[in-house]
């Protein structure tokens, strides 16, 4: 079995990323090197719609594997031999495996999501849950939300053909327009879109339509509270950033890569050094 791996990270505006520290550093206390380097495949990058260069490029340089963030969880999956069940389920990857000549997509964020809300979120209502973006991680948090109970899930996302789509994969799912008029009625509501990160400062929702006891949760872990976290944290509502998310998918892809399972308990804890706060 191999002790060597070499990784990358491939999206936009990934050089802040915590992902090659954790990885790196989960592989040393469990004796075995992983290489771990970011591409950036942003718009002004040389890669934007040619992911299958990106992959035969990354095959051959030796990678082990690729982690897939914004915006290419889907963009990837014309280019690859192979889909897990979740990532055919879901039509996103957000882990490639390379190995014996194919590259077969995985999608972990599913698991990162549930398994993070069930920590953080444990007890909230699940009855109406408004959902804000339909692309690769708004799918896995819809999977999600309907694995963990969520009776009504309602979703908008400014593409409507995506919404659309994944609509029609999920009986839960309801699509709505009026955001400020569902966020009035649901229990909860999930950002799983870019806007509230560095490059797409604001908030997705209008923060006048907030209010507790609604809980809040968004899939952003840099910076650790974005502003519609902290305006729910002002009024009183429960709240939880996308840290544990990015944590315990990272622990599933790293066994995908590695063959090891990691210790997530210690993966959270460094994490929570990486970003300077706690999380789950």
């Amino acid at each position: 079995m191999s002790t060597r791996f070499l990784l990358g990270l491939v999206g936009a505006d990934v050089g802040g990323s915590h992902s090659p520290a954790l990885y790196e550093r989960e592989a040393q206390e469990l004796g075995i090197r992983v290489y771990y380097t970011t591409v950036e495949a942003g718009d002004a990058a040389p890669w934007p719609g040619d992911f299958g260069r990106l992959l035969r490029t990354a095959r051959s340089l030796g990678f082990t594997g690729l982690n897939v963030t914004h915006p290419c969880k889907q963009a990837f999956l014309d280019h690859l031999d192979d889909l897990s069940p979740d990532a055919a389920a879901l039509g996103a990857v957000n882990t490639v495996v390379l190995t014996g000549g194919r590259a077969v997509g995985h999608n972990t964020d599913l698991h990162g999501f549930a398994t993070s809300f069930r920590a953080g979120l444990a007890g909230v209502p699940l009855s109406r849950v408004l959902l804000v973006g339909a692309g690769g991680a708004g799918a896995a948090a819809a999977y999600a939300l309907q694995s963990l109970g969520a009776s009504e899930i309602l979703l908008h996302d400014t593409d409507e053909v995506r919404a659309k789509e994944l609509a029609d994969r999920l009986p839960s799912v309801q699509l709505v327009h009026d955001v400020e008029a569902a966020l009035s009625t649901a229990d909860g509501l999930v950002n799983a879109t870019p806007v509230g990160m560095g490059i797409h400062p604001g908030v997705p929702v209008p923060v006048s339509a907030l209010r507790a006891p609604t809980w809040v949760v968004d899939v952003i872990y840099r910076p650790a509270e974005t502003a519609l976290l902290r305006a729910a944290r002002e009024l009183g509502c429960r709240t939880l950033n996308g840290g544990g998310m990015l944590v315990h998918q990272a622990a599933k892809g790293f066994e995908l890569f590695t063959g090891r399972a990691p210790d997530v308990g210690r993966m959270l804890a460094h994490f929570a050094v990486l970003n300077g706060h706690l999380t789950r």
